[in-house]
């Protein structure tokens, strides 16, 4: 089900439901660039764990309205906004990747609507105290951030050259991606139904501006409007140690600062493996036990 829902400001945010309409609320924020079609537990499998799945494009992505200079924080105003639409009063949240920050983000400022939150493949905070926050990144990624912290201007000509590209060839992102994918993720992007899906979610992200993309990278290295140590509901933090998108030093050092919080290492796992562990991580949302199997820190 598609819905579009207005926001206090009176921006538009384009909404997706699945799973089960009468089950329990999942928020699922997506990765940098994504959008609402992005990776997901498929719908039967929903339907079987009774999990209602929402999840929407941030401002500037797909067809919701932009938010120029968004902070992380500002997540939790339009999470709201949602759930007061679909008529919801409490709910998870679970975010991947570029969805990490913003899923943490929900736990510190809705701390009495969100049960529990879940990050996937995440980010520290830029001004995390004892963190080499570039320690162990692509270079793609390092030239991103690098370009965001000399200002917004230099790094939205870059995003919005590629994101051209992109709209017309959305294969290209993968093509890009695939120079720094470890064998760990070369094995997931080897399905052929997770790179249609994957090809889906960056043209639907990108089709109408690079601006989502631009606005996320700019918020990850700026002050995030909230303190994980601030939170107070259960987190779970799931990482591969493989991972060079967004380094698993990142989850250690957000699992030191965040008070309820199990974080879950797989050595042998890197940023696409996360896929493969979205449905065990809505068990752990609604309040069951996973099957992960990992070393815990």
């Amino acid at each position: 089900m598609r819905k579009e829902v207005r926001t206090g400001d009176g921006r538009r945010l384009a909404v997706e439901i699945t799973g089960d309409l009468n089950g329990s609320p999942v928020f699922l924020l997506h990765g940098t660039p994504g959008s609402r079609l992005g990776p997901a537990p498929r719908p039967m499998m929903l339907y079987h764990q009774r999990a209602m799945l929402i999840t929407y494009d941030r401002p500037g992505y797909g067809p919701s309205d932009r938010l120029p200079g968004r902070p992380v924080a500002h997540v939790a105003a339009d999470v709201a906004a949602i759930a007061d639409a679909v008529g919801l009063e409490r709910f998870a949240v679970v975010g991947r990747s570029g969805g990490g920050p913003h899923a943490l983000a929900c736990a510190a400022l809705l701390p009495d609507r969100v049960t529990r939150v879940a990050v996937l493949v995440g980010l520290a905070p830029r001004d995390a105290v004892g963190l080499d926050w570039f320690a162990g990144m692509a270079a793609s990624n390092v030239n991103e951030y690098t370009k965001a912290l000399a200002g917004p201007d230099r790094l939205a000509a870059s995003l919005r050259r590629r994101s051209i590209a992109i709209r017309a060839d959305p294969v290209q992102l993968l093509a890009q991606l695939r120079r720094e994918l470890t064998e760990s993720d070369l094995r997931v992007i080897a399905d052929a139904g997770i790179r249609a899906m994957l090809v889906r979610n960056y043209r639907e992200a990108l089709r109408v501006s690079a601006d989502g993309w631009v606005d996320d990278a700019l918020s990850f290295c700026s002050p995030w409007g909230f303190s994980p140590d601030d939170i107070s509901v259960p987190v779970l933090l799931w990482h591969g140690e493989q991972d060079a998108f967004s380094p698993a030093s990142h989850s250690r050092w957000l699992a030191e600062h965040i008070p309820s919080v199990i974080a879950i290492l797989q050595p042998t796992a890197a940023h696409f493996a996360s896929l493969r562990v979205l449905p065990d991580i809505v068990t752990w949302l609604l309040g069951g036990r996973p099957a992960l199997t990992a070393e815990r820190c």
